[in-house]
């Protein structure tokens, strides 16, 4: 952190300068995204712990819906932290949401499995995992106007992406500790059990963020306006309930925050379930890719925050924006390619093809596990589904069982409704078996082959999702304190940011596997991300101010 200099920056009562609270904001905040982020990184060892009642693909699909609705509470905590941070101050406020996000993650390694506990397990994870999401509501607003009421007026966008680098140390960390532990004990028995290590780690790292974190006092800018009585005495009123002031919030939500957390969840999160679940890549590859796009994640924030300062925030912005819209599409193929060239190479030589009857499919995708499946096409589709197998459908003759094709083999699948459970599991695996072999004989893997694998080539894939999200990234937390007034810049700031990032970022995964499930084609999920960064653009084009030389007083 040679970078940052405390020269030109306002210091703190008890003497502590820019160079202390940059460490001490950035570093808390990434023990909390540590915290968030192990739980996104081990969603299929979740599934098959938690949700053992439901299928396969169900199981999956309720486990992305869980990290997902840790992002739903998100915004409830922006607003409840945010009040407290713009009445009370803003250390007081991110204290409190990095004591609760550690217990809430040290609890989930501690709770009993659904085999231990059936249902008790499922619905104690629910209840943590919405902690977790509370608490992180109420922090990176903290912790970046913290560092940004501090920073020197030229180097704001340098000194905040400091905060920006918080998410790629956590995301780093978690991937790290889940790579040594699954590495140190085997992947059967950190399936097991030594899942639970990552979690209970975090014990460590609540210390030690609350330790750095009683040594801040409040920010320069905060304290300022509190001394003077300008501090907001209704910050809800005054951040929505006025039109200068809402309208802002909802510009910062569509031109930036949109984008953001479409953008970011795609490119760290997606991305992962997308080489786990339909290219088949082992978990080990897919940690090495990961840990090496977040290590050079952590420097783009910071170039591009720097870039910021010299050039104008919108520019930036909108680089990191346009390039990840036109490398949605091709740069999931070339992973395919690159990854799994043996899939790719199948699907182009002998694509698949449901051939059935409408009425007789049902949406291939089911997160509480009460549909059965059963029918012809049900059962057909969800074998290729959990194949990873990308397909077309074709309408069949109403009445006919469905007919799934592979080159010139033809697959007749079976209706199971109305049989007794056995039967119908004899009737699934048959069907299943056959379709299967259908695939193998057509050359489609059932895993990727390491030794075909571009891993050069993957990782330049992911360099180029890299530069895109970091460009968006390194100057959002700039770009987004400059918008708001000082005794509003906590509730305001934090209530966009979380939407974005939680509703619309964080059910990314989610999302974008039920399109998938739904549609039969691997790629189909892009286009909801795709869809939310090409509103951005427009917006941030025409309607985002630039907003590098306003000050903070006021």
């Amino acid at each position: 952190m040679a970078s940052i200099d405390a020269e030109g920056a306002d210091e703190s009562e008890n003497g502590a300068t820019l160079r202390t609270v940059v460490v001490a904001s950035s570093a808390g905040t990434a023990f909390e995204w540590y915290d968030f982020f192990v739980f996104g990184s081990l969603t299929s060892v979740i599934s098959k712990n938690f949700f053992t009642g439901l299928s396969e693909t169900a199981g999956i699909a309720a486990a992305l819906a869980l990290f997902g609705a840790g992002f739903l509470f998100r915004p409830l905590g922006a607003l409840v932290f945010g009040r407290i941070g713009d009445k009370a101050g803003r250390k007081g406020a991110f204290l409190v949401t990095v004591s609760l996000m550690g217990a809430a993650t040290f609890a989930i390694g501690l709770l009993p499995t659904y085999a231990q506990a059936g249902i008790i397990g499922p619905a104690l994870l629910i209840a943590m995992r919405i902690l977790q999401g509370f608490a992180l509501g109420g922090e990176y607003g903290g912790a970046a106007i913290y560092v940004a009421e501090h920073a020197h007026p030229a180097r704001r966008g340098g000194t905040t992406a400091w905060v920006q680098t918080s998410a790629a140390f956590g995301l780093f960390g978690a991937l790290g500790v889940i790579f040594a532990t699954r590495l140190a004990m085997g992947t059967e028995a950190f399936d097991a059990w030594g899942w639970r290590i990552p979690f209970l780690v975090s014990a460590g790292l609540l210390a030690i963020s609350i330790y750095m974190r009683l040594k801040l006092s409040e920010s320069p800018a905060f304290a300022k306006l509190k001394a003077e009585g300008l501090d907001s005495k209704a910050p809800f009123t005054d951040a929505f309930g006025r039109w200068e002031n809402l309208k802002v919030v909802l510009l910062a939500l569509v031109a930036i925050m949109s984008a953001q957390g479409a953008v970011w969840y795609t490119v760290f999160f997606y991305s992962q379930t997308f080489m786990d679940r339909f290219l088949k890549v082992p978990a080990s590859t897919i940690n090495i890719l990961m840990l090496s796009a977040t290590a050079i994640s952590a420097v783009g924030y910071v170039v591009f925050g720097w870039l910021s300062d010299k050039v104008g925030r919108k520019p930036v912005l909108l680089f990191g924006m346009v390039l990840m819209l036109a490398a949605y599409f091709p740069g999931f193929h070339m992973l395919a390619t690159t990854l799994n060239p043996a899939l790719a190479e199948a699907g182009a030589r002998t694509p698949v093809v449901v051939v059935a009857d409408p009425a007789d499919c049902s949406l291939q995708f089911d997160p509480v596990g009460k549909a059965s499946f059963v029918s012809s096409c049900d059962i057909a589709k969800s074998v290729l589904a959990n194949a990873g197998v990308s397909y077309r459908n074709e309408a069949g003759a109403a009445g006919q069982p469905a007919v799934v094709k592979v080159g010139a083999a033809a697959v007749t699948s079976a209706d199971a409704r109305g049989l007794a459970g056995s039967q119908v599991k004899a009737a699934k695996g048959k069907v299943e078996a056959d379709i299967k072999a259908a695939l193998a004989h057509a050359g489609y893997p059932a895993k990727a082959d390491p030794a075909r694998m571009n891993i050069w080539g993957a990782l330049g894939v992911m360099l180029i999702f890299v530069i895109a999200a970091t460009a968006l990234y390194g100057p959002i937390a700039a770009c987004l304190v400059e918008l708001f007034p000082t005794k509003i810049r906590y509730t305001a700031m934090s209530l966009p940011y979380h939407i974005g990032t939680g509703w619309i970022g964080g059910f990314v995964p989610f999302t974008a596997f039920a399109i998938v499930a739904a549609t039969g084609n691997i790629y189909s999920g892009l286009w909801y991300p795709l869809a939310f960064t090409a509103i951005s653009v427009i917006a941030c084009l025409l309607l985002l101010p630039e907003t590098r030389h306003r000050s903070l007083h006021g």
